[in-house]
């Protein structure tokens, strides 16, 4: 009979142990999530330059003393662009997941957390989230010499093409 109950009490034990450890690796887990969001993810963007839902953060918009815009951009899996440019050029850093970005007649890239992609003025590109998952980019856009002129739609073919 002792023996049945060291035994029932060390099983239950182990379980409020096991329970206790699985707690705590939700917690660090939500912990690490919430640490790797350097931004927020800002409102879903609503109008016809984009396929698929994203978001967009502005850090800081242009004005007449600094014609430089920061923005935050989440694509969701799928989301991408139109085909578009920018009259004072802009900078582009991956900071989460996996995307496109592609100039006219170039191959298009793979980019990833840490890539860095300098769009030249003036040059037609697209961009976005791979097919899975996410992509997260901070865009520093040039203002300077006008709004980014948006062209046509990315063609799911060029989406999937890794050639073209």
């Amino acid at each position: 009979m002792k023996l049945k109950n060291i035994a029932g009490i060390f099983l239950i034990g182990m379980f409020a142990f096991s329970c206790k450890a699985q707690k705590k690796a939700i917690v660090s887990t939500e912990t690490a999530s919430q640490k790797s969001i350097l931004f927020p993810k800002g409102e879903k963007i609503t109008n016809a330059n984009f396929t698929g839902t994203a978001y967009l953060q502005m850090l800081i918009a242009a004005d007449s003393l600094n014609t430089t815009s920061v923005g935050n951009v989440n694509f969701e899996p799928g989301a991408r662009t139109k085909w578009h440019l920018h009259p004072g050029g802009q900078i582009l850093l991956s900071t989460d997941g996996v995307g496109y970005y592609q100039e006219k007649g170039q191959p298009k890239k793979i980019l990833r957390k840490g890539d860095v992609i300098k769009c030249p003025p003036n040059i037609q590109h697209w961009l976005g989230a791979s097919i899975d998952p996410y992509f997260v980019k901070v865009a520093i856009t040039n203002t300077k010499n006008g709004a980014p002129v948006w062209l046509e739609a990315v063609t799911n073919e060029i989406y999937r093409s890794l050639n073209k």
